[in-house]
């Protein structure tokens, strides 16, 4: 009977060990607290978004009138700047050289013009000798002192003098057009070395550089722009509220925005404007392409800074007061 007993004994006093020794290897889970608290808001029924911080002047990414290599770079990150300011350069050796060259284009056209004034002076001078030449003929009381050859000769000499102040004026005109046109090209290039130096078109501050002498620009539209500008006083924030709630919000309301990583700091925001057009969101996760899951009304806020620290760029957590 004990023989028996052993082996379900033995089991059993095996099995009791597993059991604890499984027990004793599972890691303790014990409750913790969220290292932040979550974002929250006073107001009672409200619309939850996110927002983008940007210049009030919206950002603005600035391009190259035209094609060329970067040779001065003349703002940095954080300047504040007025209309008008330089920002970079191109290297304008090739534009010095063709202003110079049309420059003496023109001065050569000038004197070509001086040479056909000269050349309607001189036909003028053979149609008066012409001129004079027949009416001497044809005063003659004796019509027998010339012949009708000479006569000939002598109108036809005035009909070609005519011809040739035709023909001088002709080239007079034909000069001044090319004058006109030389000064166009220095005008031209003229204007295309003023454009060579990137100018500020708005008063505000360099939030962004990634230019530098030696880089190539292109004229045309750039993935990354050359140098990015914004008016940050005030700062905007650009809300997305989902397409669902959009009904729910209306102008004028109160508004409070959250920093992300301490949701105890807030602003409180400023009603500006709807942008009218319901675009797809973008997941901002700063992939180059980002992933569409849906349609947003955008937002903009005036954001009261003055108790914060914040940059242009930065997300906040929003939460926006309604009626229901």
């Amino acid at each position: 009977m004990f023989t028996r007993l052993i082996l379900p004994i033995l089991a059993a006093i095996v099995l009791g060990f597993s059991v604890i020794s499984i027990l004793r290897t599972q890691p303790a889970r014990a409750s913790a607290e969220p290292p932040v608290p979550p974002p929250s808001t006073q107001f009672k029924t409200r619309v939850a978004a996110v927002g983008l911080i940007e210049a009030s002047s919206e950002n603005i990414s600035i391009g190259s009138h035209l094609p060329g290599i970067a040779a001065e770079m003349l703002v940095k990150v954080g300047d504040n700047i007025k209309i008008g300011t330089p920002l970079f350069r191109l290297d304008t050796r090739h534009l010095e050289a063709q202003l110079a060259e049309a420059k003496g284009q023109v001065l050569s056209r000038e004197a070509a013009v001086l040479t056909a004034q000269a050349q309607v002076t001189t036909a003028k001078a053979s149609q008066n000798e012409a001129r004079i030449n027949l009416g001497n003929a044809e005063s003659m009381k004796d019509g027998r002192g010339l012949s009708v050859e000479e006569m000939t000769r002598r109108r036809t000499a005035l009909d070609a003098a005519n011809a040739n102040i035709t023909a001088a004026e002709a080239a007079v005109a034909a000069a001044r057009a090319d004058v006109t046109a030389a000064a166009a090209t220095v005008d031209v290039v003229t204007t295309d070395l003023a454009r060579s130096t990137v100018t500020a078109p708005i008063d505000g501050t360099v939030l962004q550089v990634k230019l530098r002498p030696g880089e190539a620009v292109t004229a045309g539209p750039v993935t990354q722009p050359y140098l990015l500008l914004g008016n940050i006083s005030p700062l905007h924030i650009r809300v997305d509220v989902d397409e669902h709630e959009a009904w729910r919000v209306k102008p004028n309301t109160a508004a409070e925005a959250s920093v992300r990583g301490n949701a105890a700091l807030r602003a409180s925001l400023r009603f500006v404007r709807f942008e009218p057009y319901v675009i797809p969101k973008a997941s901002l996760t700063g992939a180059a392409t980002e992933r569409v899951d849906t349609r947003v009304l955008q937002i903009i806020y005036e954001l009261d800074s003055s108790s914060l620290r914040l940059f242009p760029g930065q997300q906040m957590d929003v939460f926006i007061q309604t009626d229901s």
